[in-house]
């Protein structure tokens, strides 16, 4: 009984729900794509839903888990694949081209999804997050969040899908999602206009005036954000963030041709 409520203990410290659907597993490992001579790194492995399918997929596979219980059990049952015990958002990521795999604890979603938007060698990451995350990220609900417009020009993001909350270990109180981040092969915009994207973002976010037009307005000539919300269809009174990642490239390329 007192080892039993350790467990539970711990597992609720580090955000541990563990996966127990086969088939969920399969489809993420599927979907994740990974290059069979290329380097994985999966995150928190737990009881090894997802390495069981990793491993043979993989040319190489790493595994970070953070309870040492763990890492230990998923290194005996797959001795071909390295596993280390550490805090995956302090590793430095590898210089050589690279993917990110995992159920990730929601409690560092932020964290890790930050991690891997600021390594330079990913090709692209599947996580398991919370399903209002992953709904959040990618316009679920009809609404997109500033970190998604403001990385579209190098990352797609976008949803695969919901994962029943019963199909994990404790059950979570919420539902699970498919998030998947790549990185584009030809960045939307010039490299060089970076900075002032960033800008016309951090305006547009920053919910003076009620609407995008009226927070543009504050440093853009009326008629040109006229013309550029128009070319993007975007109505004059939308609220910022009903407005589409890919309506934003629009508005950026009309305001600063």
């Amino acid at each position: 009984m007192v080892r039993t409520e350790r467990q539970g203990n711990r597992r609720r410290r580090l955000s541990q729900n563990f996966l127990t659907d086969t088939a969920a597993a399969r489809r993420v490992v599927r979907l994740a794509g990974v290059d069979p001579g290329g380097l994985v790194l999966e995150v928190g492995p737990g009881d090894g839903a997802l390495t069981r399918f990793l491993a043979p997929a993989a040319g190489r596979l790493t595994a970070y888990e953070l309870d040492p219980r763990l890492a230990d059990r998923v290194a005996r049952r797959h001795p071909g694949v390295r596993v280390v015990c550490a805090d995956f958002t302090r590793v430095r990521p590898p210089h050589e081209p690279f993917s990110v795999v995992g159920n990730i604890p929601y409690s560092r979603t932020a964290d890790i999804v930050r991690w891997c938007l600021a390594a330079p060698a990913l090709t692209g990451a599947t996580l398991i997050t919370q399903w209002e995350y992953a709904a959040k990220r990618t316009g679920g609900h009809g609404r997109w969040s500033r970190l998604t417009v403001l990385t579209w020009p190098r990352w797609s993001w976008e949803s695969a899908g919901r994962i029943p909350r019963h199909r994990f270990h404790p059950v979570p109180r919420v539902d699970a999602g498919v998030l998947l981040l790549r990185r584009r092969t030809a960045p939307l915009l010039d490299p060089a206009d970076a900075e002032d994207y960033r800008r016309l973002v951090d305006l547009g976010f920053s919910g003076l005036g009620g609407s995008l037009r009226a927070s543009l307005r504050r440093a853009h000539p009326v008629r040109r954000v006229d013309r550029a919300l128009d070319a993007a269809r975007v109505l004059g009174d939308s609220p910022v963030g009903f407005v589409s990642p890919d309506q934003w490239i629009t508005v950026f390329d009309h305001l600063h041709r």
